[in-house]
């Protein structure tokens, strides 16, 4: 099919989104599965239904795809915090952040164990994404808590701890899922059982924190 210019140029661009969407879902969900070493490129672009040649041209490497991938996983988690800044209510801001990583624990399940997979293993590929963007986060949004205790918004409590709480917490519905479901009678949790998980985590998070 012929395209004029503008056109053509508009159908490369959404043709390349396209592929790179695909190959980021398959890189996550194979990373997660095999581990960084035991991943092959070829098994992520049979998994994507791509040639193995695009994940190199759009890629690169199999170690920047593999950064990309967890980068992305973790960008949206940090976002997920926004709400810290739009809200000046603790109790809204901290309860839609829980309910967020609880939510992305349950639609990007491989994200989360890949990343868990890259800690357990001293970080060997994100230690720098970790003091530069991670570390600096977790900073500003401790700033923020710290504001609302001295306010008396909040019971005192470290800042610091409290979010890996949150993040143990939230995660372990992704990273320990197997577990859940061998517990849970050998199925998943139902959406109306994660629901209920979800709302008791953040009750509890909520009482946690003196709210």
């Amino acid at each position: 099919m012929n395209y004029p210019a503008d056109n053509l140029a508009v159908h490369k661009a959404s043709i390349r989104r396209e592929n790179v969407a695909k190959i980021l879902e398959a890189a996550e969900s194979v990373f997660a599965e095999k581990g960084f070493k035991g991943a092959s490129v070829g098994l992520i672009a049979e998994r994507a239904k791509v040639p193995k040649p695009n994940v190199y041209y759009y890629f690169g490497t199999k170690e920047e795809l593999y950064r990309r991938v967890i980068e992305d996983v973790c960008s949206i988690w940090l976002h997920a915090a926004d709400t810290f800044d739009a809200i000046n209510d603790p109790k809204t801001a901290i309860e839609e952040y829980v309910a967020s990583k609880m939510d992305l624990a349950r639609q990007r399940p491989n994200g989360s164990r890949l990343w868990a997979i890259e800690m357990a293993s001293g970080a060997p590929f994100l230690r720098d994404y970790l003091e530069n963007t991670v570390k600096p986060w977790l900073i500003s949004r401790e700033r923020v808590l710290e504001k609302w205790i001295e306010q008396g918004k909040l019971k005192p409590f470290n800042a610091r701890y409290f979010f890996y709480m949150v993040w143990a917490t939230t995660q372990n519905y992704a990273d320990f899922e197997t577990q859940i479901t061998i517990i849970n009678g050998g199925s998943p949790l139902s959406d109306e059982q994660f629901e209920d998980a979800k709302d008791n985590v953040v009750r509890m998070i909520l009482k946690s924190a003196g709210i």
